[in-house]
């Protein structure tokens, strides 16, 4: 699984396009559909492996149906997913992610889609590495600063139609509404991540 990390951004730019090492940063994309991006805790996760029983049982709160829905759900890529965005949020989810086949216990989703006013990925110009920039609206900023003040060094799913896009890490409590997603991946990618983030 890439090692992502969730960090507080202290300055972005608003209304402009600003240039990074030769390259105009992406304007960036707007979340199509809230309903469809959930932000979920994760409780636990597992390998990616073959699946080994019947995955029932993926919204329950019973930790053994929790326990055998996770050895039982199939992550083969491109396999699609039965709940395939009618999971209910209020409850626990054993899902996937989309890449690695990396298999997770998320608990209740706690920010949406609708919480998230822009997605964009550039160059960091500090660092030179591919982040994804996320800006919450106001409503939005207030309860990811309440949670990652109370989450720092955990991780954080964002599931899109019931499967797992990313599950970075968060690094300290974040405030003011803006977040940056880094990792080991190409500026291509992280642009596809935050595309997908906003739901293709």
């Amino acid at each position: 699984m890439r090692n992502l990390l969730l960090a507080a951004v202290a300055v972005l730019a608003t209304g402009c396009s600003p240039e990074v090492a030769g390259h105009a940063a992406p304007t960036g994309f707007v979340v199509k559909d809230g309903t469809v991006l959930r932000f979920r805790p994760v409780l636990a996760e597992a390998p990616p492996g073959p699946a080994a029983g019947p995955a029932a049982g993926r919204q329950s709160t019973d930790p053994a149906a929790q326990q055998a829905a996770v050895q039982g759900f199939d992550c083969a890529q491109g396999k699609p997913d039965p709940l395939d965005g009618r999971d209910d949020p209020a409850l626990p989810l054993v899902s996937c992610d989309r890449v690695q086949g990396t298999k997770y216990l998320l608990g209740p989703g706690f920010l949406s889609g609708a919480d998230v006013s822009r997605v964009d990925a550039a160059l960091d110009p500090a660092t030179g590495s591919s982040v994804i920039n996320l800006s919450f609206t106001a409503k939005g900023a207030q309860t990811w600063a309440d949670w990652t003040a109370q989450n720092v060094g955990k991780q954080v799913a964002m599931v899109l139609k019931s499967r797992v896009l990313t599950a970075p890490t968060v690094q300290s409590a974040i405030a003011g509404g803006e977040t940056q997603i880094s990792g080991k991946f190409t500026l291509p990618e992280a642009r596809q991540l935050a595309k997908d983030i906003a739901g293709g």
